[in-house]
């Protein structure tokens, strides 16, 4: 019961390699440490990825299942916050990655597009917001007055968005690091890092999203964790829900898979205190929450048959940290994607290892960790 649905599936062995000296150690073998370690990789770098657990076992293994366009801040909000340019930049570029996770997955992602629902009248009036601003700025999406019959007495209104994804994360990530491995990676999986003063390396990458507090105080900071609990039903007979959709203010989240079960998370907000922590279980409140949803909406209760909880990276900003760490030489983070890393994640571990090679990037600058990251004094 308390196996993700994702991680129940058999995984494929990766190759036991041992490189013997390596240029970059990566902590986390998630979708952001599998995306860094393929792009080092083929580069020709020698690189390691640890983790505590097994490829995929963390946050990768434990979402939603959404591979959305954009970042977690409303299109609007981020345009007024981050300016216009640098949100247009973010949205197109989270597009593209879309494309290339598409290139990559094979049947580990689909691509029905998304619906975000608003749950009353003023949460209307924020998304019509948005749904003007990305259709002021040539994205693709809709507005949907008329909702099925599920929905229509629960929501006033939605976006549709073209393009969005619903993705096996746990497949996808696999794949990656069967695809690093190829190219001479090595995985050392139930290898917790304790210090970053074990690793050797010339360049470390952090890539533990909400998971790695306490190997530095600084990013403890800049990185807050949060409990997304999740559940998955029996496969239902009936066809509901044809997209991946999300509710208040991303708070709920949705999607039926294709072989009818429902997988369903959120209502962090019902119990929010105490699920901005980094354990990763499942509690009573946020669970009898998802049940009744699901009855609400169906009028029925289908057989639950998992049920998990996954710790995420929250930023001040809702913008993720990739790049160097200010005054540690060599040291690099990719995390802190707000609830949105199936996409973001796998972006910032490409960037994180393309600026090690030595490449330049737009987002680095906006993505620069300096922002949130205070240096410590040694």
């Amino acid at each position: 019961m308390e196996t993700p649905f994702w991680l129940a599936e058999s995984a494929p062995p990766v190759e036991q390699r041992v490189v013997e000296t390596v240029d970059v150690e990566i902590i986390g073998a998630g979708l952001t440490g599998c995306a860094c370690a393929l792009t080092l990789a083929e580069a020709g770098l020698r690189v390691r990825v640890r983790d505590r657990r097994g490829i995929a076992e963390g946050a990768s293994g434990r979402n939603g299942g959404f591979a959305l366009r954009g970042g977690a801040a409303r299109y609007d909000v981020a345009r007024a916050t981050y300016g216009s340019e640098a949100a247009r930049e973010l949205w197109q570029r989270t597009e593209r990655e879309l494309d290339r996770i598409e290139e990559l997955a094979g049947d580990a992602l689909r691509r029905p597009g998304s619906l975000r629902l608003a749950a009353d009248d003023e949460e209307r009036e924020e998304i019509r917001a948005e749904f003007e601003a990305l259709n002021d700025d040539g994205f693709g999406v809709e507005w949907r007055d008329e909702l099925p019959p599920l929905l229509a007495p629960h929501f006033r209104g939605a976006i549709y968005h073209h393009g969005d994804g619903s993705i096996q994360p746990a497949r996808f990530v696999r794949r990656l690091a069967a695809m690093a491995c190829d190219k001479g990676a090595e995985f050392r999986t139930g290898a917790a890092v304790e210090s970053l003063d074990e690793l050797q390396a010339e360049h470390v990458v952090i890539a533990t999203d909400g998971s790695g507090r306490g190997l530095l105080a600084e990013l403890d900071d800049a990185v807050w964790p949060a409990r997304g609990q999740v559940i998955a039903t029996e496969p239902l007979s009936e066809r509901v829900f044809d997209y991946p959709h999300y509710a208040r203010h991303g708070f709920d989240y949705w999607q039926q898979l294709p072989d009818g079960r429902i997988v369903l998370g959120g209502f962090r907000d019902f119990s929010i205190l105490t699920e901005m922590t980094d354990e990763e279980v499942t509690t009573e409140p946020i669970q009898e929450a998802l049940d009744g949803f699901l009855v609400e909406i169906l009028g029925t209760m289908p057989r639950i048959e998992h049920r998990w909880a996954g710790i995420f990276g929250l930023t001040q900003d809702l913008l993720p940290l990739a790049g160097r760490v200010p005054g540690r030489e060599g040291t690099w983070v990719a995390g802190g994607y707000s609830g949105h890393g199936n996409v973001l994640g796998f972006m910032c571990g490409s960037l994180v290892a393309n600026a090690i090679l030595g490449g330049a990037d737009p987002l680095l600058e906006m993505f620069d960790p300096s922002r949130l990251v205070q240096v410590e004094s040694h």
